[in-house]
């Protein structure tokens, strides 16, 4: 058989395969350059950067939970201008799409850091994060459709490059939001966003996290983070990127199958910084075994 097309369209941005490394899990890239071969990616997702730099959360800010991790960082980043400088270097020898997180307090401050970031080549598209749980304020903007379109309507006049709105889980209805971000101008979504948990040290009766809550990510919230986007992908037009617990390819082609576009590896890269890498390769194994010449074949083939 001839080699599977894997390729895949977000927007304008064409990626080699449907595999991201997500936000927040794989840095800019150096961390795993002597591990990975970055070059094999679908893209990077860079971790979220904010206009000025942030500290934080305080610790702990990590705790194991059954099939899980909750984590509390806080958006911590050295801030937009550092990361032109000391990160877009080393992702200009990258040769595969880069993704380049934003988040804000502001709609101004994201419109802002959008238009600083439209005018460095090397940036292929952003992911707005209006979804993270452990900020104060980290949820303002995913909860309501007007604000969530409110930002990305801001985000697409200041730039030219392809936009994903990624989508927070702790929401009544998130196919209404995606639905929100579609008409104000949004290229893609991705979902979901780790969901807000908490974890309780009976010895000292006190929160395990130093923020007391945090986000939920890992295999635990797979099963409903795949239902969303499905749910999602009936209702809206453009392509919705699955996250949530993909451990392995048989993870990934179940969200590719349920609708997704393209998917994100977040949690398992702490355990296994080869996942993506390997993912690729299982899923390409697959439609080889299946005899499915294109990814698009497989986009939304779910039988119900």
């Amino acid at each position: 058989m001839v080699k599977p097309n894997l390729k895949v369209k977000i927007g304008s941005l064409e990626l080699k395969n449907p595999v991201m490394v997500a936000s927040g899990t794989f840095g800019s890239g150096e961390e795993y350059g002597n591990l990975v071969d970055l070059n094999k990616l679908g893209a990077i997702v860079t971790k979220s950067i904010t206009l000025k730099p942030r500290e934080g959360n305080p610790p702990p800010r990590l705790v194991e939970t059954p099939s899980g991790i909750l984590n509390s960082i806080g958006l911590q980043n050295d801030g937009i201008e550092t990361f032109i400088k000391d990160k877009i270097p080393f992702l200009n020898k990258v040769k595969t799409a880069v993704i380049v997180s934003i988040a804000a307090h502001s709609i101004n401050d994201y419109a802002e850091i959008a238009g600083r970031l439209n005018k460095i080549k090397r940036v292929d598209a952003l992911e707005i994060n209006i979804s993270c749980p452990n900020v104060r304020g980290g949820l303002e903007f995913s909860k309501e459709p007007d604000s969530a379109s409110a930002v990305v309507a801001a985000v697409k006049n200041r730039t030219s490059k392809p936009i994903i709105t990624k989508l927070s889980p702790n929401v009544k209805d998130i196919s209404e939001i995606a639905m929100a971000v579609q008409e104000a101008g949004s290229d893609a979504v991705s979902l979901v966003n780790t969901f807000t948990g908490m974890a309780v040290d009976i010895e000292t009766k006190m929160p395990v996290l130093g923020n007391v809550v945090g986000g939920l990510s890992g295999p635990a919230i797979k099963p409903i983070a795949l239902h969303m986007v499905w749910e999602t992908a009936r209702r809206v037009r453009i392509p919705v990127i699955g996250i949530g617990g993909i451990m392995d390819y048989r993870d990934a082609l179940e969200f590719i199958i349920a609708g997704a576009s393209a998917v994100q590896i977040g949690t398992a890269n702490f355990v296994n910084p080869k996942a993506a890498v390997e993912i690729i390769a299982g899923i390409e194994g697959y439609m080889r075994r299946n005899k499915i010449a294109n990814m698009k074949e497989l986009i939304g083939c779910l039988k119900t």
